[in-house]
């Protein structure tokens, strides 16, 4: 199922429309945007395929430009395209506000005004009130980018198909960051030639900053650190003193 239908006039809009198609589909996937110029297999019935095609989708965008709402009716000199039941611009609308799919307005350059709702059909005159997107040529890509952005916010399943979002997922780290003193064996000192603080078979609480701190008691004497980890280790047993090689004579 396409995601996106992109709605377009073939007098003024054709182009834009190709390339919204190569912006989003790039984006989104192959298949999350269906145009009518590509959608339709070779020998298929294209009165049925176009009608449920919008209905399969979760968003039409419509691309206005400034000629959109006076192009002419080809089959009747005189008249507009819109005013005519049968034009497909105007029956893709209708079958999309008629299956509750997300309609969205796409005003082609800076000059293009909102939608005057008096100079459409009855059956779309809600296209004027649709909250709109706009695109220009220069900022094309900028344009479509922040339409893409918006998209994914509100039309269910464009989140799981945005490329964007996987690249700009953070890393996660390898392994469990947790640190834990348990099981481990060695002392304290450099380890593979960065400093670091490895301890064995730590039973008690355990310092690796700065400052004094009593790290293990018990009925056969204390372990003191004096200052932080590059200072000396003294042994108390009793009332006697034992001073142990420092961690920078090794």
């Amino acid at each position: 199922m396409h995601e996106i239908f992109i709605n377009y006039r073939t007098k003024g809009g054709k182009d834009i429309a190709y390339r919204c198609e190569e912006a989003l589909s790039e984006r989104f996937g192959p298949d999350s945007v269906f145009l009518a110029g590509n959608g339709i297999g070779l020998g298929s019935d294209y009165t049925q395929a176009l009608p449920r095609a919008v209905r399969r989708s979760r968003v039409l965008l419509v691309i206005i430009d400034e000629q959109w709402l006076d192009v002419p009716d080809p089959k009747r000199p005189g008249r507009r395209a819109l005013a005519n039941a049968q034009d497909w611009v105007r029956r893709e609308i209708e079958e999309a506000f008629d299956s509750g799919v997300l309609v969205v307005p796409l005003l082609v350059g800076r000059h293009m005004e909102q939608i005057d709702p008096h100079r459409l059909p009855k059956s779309i005159e809600q296209l004027a009130v649709c909250q709109y997107a706009r695109l220009q040529s220069r900022t094309f890509a900028t344009d479509v980018a922040i339409l893409g952005d918006r998209l994914v916010q509100q039309v269910p399943g464009l989140a799981g198909m945005d490329s964007r979002e996987s690249e700009h997922a953070p890393d996660v780290p390898e392994g469990n960051p947790t640190v834990r003193n348990d099981h481990q064996s060695g002392g304290i000192g450099h380890v593979s030639g960065t400093f670091g603080t490895f301890v064995g078979e730590s039973h008690s609480p355990m310092h690796t900053g700065s400052g004094d701190m009593i790290t293990h008691k018990n009925s056969d004497g204390t372990t003191h650190v004096a200052g932080d980890n590059m200072g000396g280790i003294h042994h108390e047993h009793g009332q006697r003193h034992r001073r142990t090689r420092r961690d920078d004579d090794r």
